[in-house]
């Protein structure tokens, strides 16, 4: 229901935006911004805007995938509580995902930044350490193991981060894939163990 929840608001608020712009630009990441006139809010307000349809359908897709499964993996081991460290999970991958931007272009006004997907990863890899066994499939065909695809989105996402100049922020894929895994562990030490015996499972 919470990831529901979150899909319902960021479909709202980034479908207004695409027609009102002045409403999207209000609400981008902008390091500059940031850094020049303290506009805070845009450390958790790109993540509720994307650049368009598509964009906005695939980082909404793999949320829905994986968002309700890490929520109650959470609410499983925490309770009630388990809904506040899943809110935050989701909106300290917003915010973390894109600090090493802020600091890369915080004097640089021309650059933007928008989307969940600082957020959707570390959704994703928080997946991945409660079950790193399940499988997950590229296009409904190409189906590995979590903790395979993991280790390939982070070298891909890493490498591109330093290569690419595809108007991609791969670094916000990195970096919220890392946050999504050390969150869930700091908050949710039993995960170590049951991630430790699920990949003893998967190769035998």
């Amino acid at each position: 229901m919470l990831t529901i929840l979150i899909i319902a608001v960021t479909i709202i608020v980034s479908a207004i935006s695409f027609n009102k712009r002045e409403l999207f630009h209000k609400l981008l990441f902008n390091p500059y911004q940031i850094y020049q006139r303290k506009e805070w809010h845009r450390f958790v307000t790109h993540g509720f805007v994307h650049a368009d349809w598509m964009h906005l359908i695939v980082n909404m897709m793999v949320l829905f995938f994986f968002g309700d499964h890490v929520n109650k993996y959470f609410e499983h081991f925490l309770g009630i509580k388990g809904i506040l460290f899943f809110i935050l999970l989701y909106i300290g991958g917003i915010a973390f995902a894109v600090l090493p931007s802020y600091k890369k272009h915080r004097d640089n006004y021309l650059y933007n930044g928008v989307g969940a997907s600082g957020a959707v990863s570390a959704i994703l890899f928080s997946a991945i350490v409660f079950d790193p066994a399940s499988k997950i499939c590229l296009y409904g065909v190409l189906c590995f193991p979590g903790i395979l695809w993991g280790i390939f989105y982070l070298a891909y996402e890493y490498y591109m981060g330093k290569k690419s100049n595809d108007n991609i922020n791969h670094d916000a894929h990195f970096w919220g894939a890392l946050f999504g895994v050390v969150f869930t562990v700091i908050t949710v030490p039993d995960s170590v163990l049951l991630f430790y015996n699920r990949l003893l499972v998967l190769f035998q």
